[in-house]
């Protein structure tokens, strides 16, 4: 809506930004969603888009609409932290190719949202936890991408850009009550995004409706000659599909997913959901998933192992944080003590340990056997169904007090 006004000279993008940069100024200082704003550039941004619209110029899809982006994306000339104290400080001198996408089509970046350290599960203590918006500020905001949920559901963005890898878009999307997507691996650009596990890390969008998930995804969306993970298939044009009914699509309702524990709320949640489907001329039906117990014990080898691999870069050496000490030894072991957070270590040390000499046949490399198997289960499905029907997450959102100082409950949300 606000791109069609603004294509049409109803609104001007300037005044549509200036009035989310007011908002931004008055909200976030209890939110804490955004790590960077970039007020001076959004504007100049915000001026040329209605100078091109003025000139009677061809239009993106998000010609003059503000967005915002995960700090893991790097955007040129800013800081991507990552929510890593390693990376404060560090002005990036491109950007990700999802964020050129979006800019191409026109939309203006205000700037960086807040997540976890690493993109795994707490914030580091240099950064500031983001509030969810419902409520008395005081529920989980979702994991790592947190400040993309936060900032979308309180209007202070548009729609932002989130990245997932366990549940990191889809997690937040829920908690804040809006829309998230976590598409399928290799349909969007890895490139220029902070990695925290290469065979899962996925960006994707979050919106406020279904319609700007579309739109968005269409717009990030394609393959990417300096991403060797980017998927050289056809992108679709999500929005126009959103025109079809679901007569006659069948899904499916997995048994495995009534997990022990989980509330009657959530049940009673998903059982609406499925009716509503019925209701629109879907046709349900229960299907088996067998090996989905497995799936969280596989997931806490792999993550971790990529996570190790990836992060021992961060060592003093070349850029960031580095502790003198009186060895390199000694400068490694301080810096990457001081450096990381609890759980950024936890994660670092069960990867290093599954990718042993000793251990990696026993660990990792099962580990992608059973992967292979919890694949094939929803290839089996697909050969019946056509979607599969589940909550998003086993509870609903808890207080931030109640789980983050336990990492093994966090875990089991994923």
């Amino acid at each position: 809506e606000v791109a069609a006004e603004i294509a049409q000279g109803d609104l001007d993008s300037v005044a549509v930004t200036e009035a989310l940069l007011a908002r931004i100024e008055a909200l976030e200082p209890k939110l804490h969603s955004y790590i960077t704003v970039m007020g001076e550039q959004a504007l100049e941004r915000a001026s040329a888009a209605d100078a091109l619209r003025d000139q009677g110029k061809a239009l993106g899809v998000l010609h003059g609409v503000p967005i915002a982006v995960k700090d893991l994306c790097h955007k040129r000339g800013y800081p991507t932290t990552g929510g890593h104290s390693f990376r404060k400080g560090l002005i990036s001198d491109s950007d990700a190719t999802v964020v050129v996408r979006l800019e191409a089509a026109g939309a203006i970046i205000l700037g960086k949202l807040a997540t976890t350290e690493g993109a795994m599960v707490g914030y580091h203590r240099d950064f500031q936890v983001p509030r969810n918006p419902w409520g008395d500020l005081d529920r989980w905001p979702g994991v790592s991408s947190g400040g993309s949920g936060v900032a979308t559901a309180a209007g202070l963005c548009f729609a932002s850009l989130g990245a997932d890898t366990g549940g990191s878009i889809r997690f937040p999307s829920a908690a804040n009550g809006i829309v998230g997507l976590k598409p399928t691996y290799g349909r969007c650009s890895r490139l220029g995004i902070v990695a925290f596990a290469s065979s899962l890390d996925q960006a994707g969008p979050i919106a406020r409706t279904v319609r700007d998930c579309a739109i968005l995804l269409r717009t990030m969306a394609g393959h990417d000659p300096k991403d060797s993970t980017s998927a050289e298939i056809e992108v679709p044009d999500f929005e126009a599909a959103l025109e079809r009914d679901i007569r006659g699509l069948r899904v499916g309702v997995p048994k495995e997913y009534r997990v022990e524990g989980m509330p009657d709320e959530i049940g009673k949640l998903w059982d609406q959901g499925v009716a509503w489907l019925e209701d629109a001329g879907a046709e349900t039906a229960e299907i088996s998933l067998p090996h989905t117990g497995y799936a969280l014990p596989c997931y806490y080898i792999l993550a971790p192992a990529e996570a190790s691999s990836n992060l021992a870069r961060y060592d003093g050496v070349r850029y960031g944080l580095r502790v003198a000490a009186g060895s390199v030894d000694e400068m490694y072991e301080g810096t990457r003590a001081e450096g990381f957070g609890a759980e950024v270590k936890r994660r670092v040390l069960i990867g290093t340990y599954v990718l042993s000499a000793g251990y990696y046949e026993a660990y990792y490399r099962k580990a992608q056997q059973v992967r292979t198997l919890i694949r094939a289960d929803f290839d089996e499905a697909f050969e019946r169904v056509d979607l599969i029907a589940t909550p998003v997450a086993p509870t609903a959102a808890f207080g931030l007090g109640e789980k983050l100082g336990d990492p093994l409950q966090m875990y089991l949300s994923d």
